[in-house]
């Protein structure tokens, strides 16, 4: 594989810090001069955007060719006990994605759930079951938006990497986004190069080279306890081996999106795309 064949971009988890305003438009002109290539829209607090918004943003990123992704409410737990709170969080995921297509985004970013006290065969059963339902609905709509589970950092969450990968597997058009931060916390390793590049290879090798060449890839420093992470840090006040993970991403030819979700966003995401070209 010839890392020259693909590109990652690069960008922020929201509107750089260093934006004129705290609103979309503002961060995806924000993001273009520094340079940078992508933007994550955050639902995370609620979905609050209006169509009218969602189409000037298209506009917007259009026209400094930024890329877009969104993230769903984190108020989301397709195996929460309450089939009522189920459905409510198949919604959100419904309305992340329907708002995603307006804004021109490629994917929209979840966090599937919670083990609770069914373990987690149970909670995979009925993770996947939500999941497929939702996917149903948006191929009805003919929505092209691509739903992303993501790797989770605590280890109460659902989100192995081998988790994520399976449901991927097992539901046609789901792909992965990849938190490197949230693995390495989970694990307390996966923080080398050999690690990085073994965790690409995996993802390959479950769900082919297609996976690779457009992956979503979040990345932050992290602080983690045992029970997985805490907090997420700036790249340098943590003990993640970006720079062998940023090799291993360009030896191994990934293509596809980087978000950097460092509380100094644009400095961690612009100090990365330095170094991938470097």
């Amino acid at each position: 594989m010839s890392s020259a064949s693909r590109k990652l971009l690069f960008g922020t988890a929201g509107v750089p810090n260093s934006s004129s305003a705290p609103l979309t438009l503002a961060g995806i002109q924000c993001v273009s001069q520094l340079g940078l290539d992508c933007l994550e829209i955050e639902f995370v607090k609620g979905l609050k955007m209006g169509s009218d918004t969602a189409r000037k943003i298209k506009k917007q990123a259009n026209a400094h060719n930024i890329g877009l992704s969104v993230h769903a409410p984190y108020y989301v737990n397709l195996s929460a006990a309450e089939r009522g709170k189920r459905l409510a969080s198949q919604e959100r995921i419904l309305n992340s994605a329907r708002m995603a297509e307006i804004c021109g985004a490629t994917s929209a970013v979840f966090h599937a759930g919670y083990y609770g006290n069914i373990g987690a065969k149970k909670t995979f059963d009925i993770i996947i079951e939500g999941v497929k339902e939702v996917v149903s609905i948006l191929k009805k709509e003919r929505n092209p938006v691509v739903l992303r589970p993501e790797t989770m950092g605590k280890k109460s969450q659902f989100g192995s990497l081998e988790e994520i990968l399976f449901l991927c597997r097992e539901v046609d058009g789901l792909q992965p986004c990849i938190d490197f931060s949230h693995i390495h916390a989970r694990e307390g390793k996966a923080n080398s190069y050999a690690e990085f590049y073994r965790i690409l290879k995996k993802i390959e090798k479950k769900l082919g080279e297609t996976a690779l060449k457009n992956l979503h890839i979040h990345i932050s420093g992290v602080e983690y306890s045992a029970k997985g992470e805490l907090k997420h840090l700036n790249l340098q006040d943590s003990d993640f081996r970006y720079d062998e993970w940023i090799q291993a991403l360009k030896d191994y030819g990934v293509g596809g999106m980087v978000i950097c979700e460092s509380p100094n966003l644009e400095q961690d995401a612009s100090m990365l795309k330095k170094l991938y070209e470097s």
